[in-house]
């Protein structure tokens, strides 16, 4: 009985040292690299909303996207500096995905739609590449989608020619497949940074978190 004992003992130890063997190495499966963007996973609501394609006029739904990566990002079209600048870092860092960049949108949500035409918006989102999504939206819902990530903008006064200025928010939300919020892009991220976690979040599997 006593060597049966032992055995069993040893048995035991045995599997429970494995148990904790395996446990350590699930542990380190799930990586703790730390994103080159901001990471703010579980920070801000899903992918949702309902607006106007500039492409074709038709309304579309943040559901609409899911499968691929979104980048999420408001602007207007006379905006002088930082929306072009934004788009094109935006643009270049997706281009060199490679033929991942078919996988990932980008889409510019016009906060001036008084000026922003949906043809004007479409001319604009084209030029800097097919993955940017031009989309505009009634006041009601642009203001419910501004809301929701808790993007702010304004109106500067008009001068003599009627023209005027738009103050925006510059952050750029990214989603992951599963329209769930992930990442936040700042001005002074570069396109290597954003290029790499873009293509860590195609690689993820459903419901990954790394």
């Amino acid at each position: 009985m006593t060597a049966i004992r032992a055995t069993a003992v040893r048995a035991s130890g045995l599997r429970l040292g494995v148990m904790l063997l395996v446990g350590l190495l699930v542990a380190c499966g799930h990586s703790t690299t730390p994103w080159g963007l901001r990471d703010i996973s579980g920070l801000m609501p899903s992918l949702d909303f309902t607006l106007t394609a500039a492409s074709d006029g038709a309304k579309v739904q943040g559901k609409d996207f899911r499968g691929k990566v979104v980048l999420l990002y408001f602007g207007y079209t006379h905006c002088p500096d930082v929306c072009p600048t934004t788009l094109s870092l935006l643009s270049r860092a997706v281009k060199a995905l490679g033929t991942n960049a078919e996988q990932v949108r980008i889409l510019f949500v016009s906060v001036d739609p008084a000026r922003d035409t949906l043809a004007q918006l479409k001319t604009y989102a084209a030029a800097f590449g097919p993955e940017v999504v031009g989309l505009s939206g009634s006041e009601a819902e642009l203001k419910a989608l501004t809301k929701r990530y808790r993007v702010s903008y304004g109106y500067g006064k008009p001068d003599s020619s009627g023209a005027y200025e738009v103050s925006h928010s510059s952050a750029v939300y990214v989603f992951d497949r599963e329209g769930k919020t992930r990442l936040l892009i700042g001005p002074t991220d570069s396109v290597p940074i954003i290029t790499g976690d873009l293509q860590r979040l195609l690689s993820e599997t459903p419901d990954a978190r790394s």
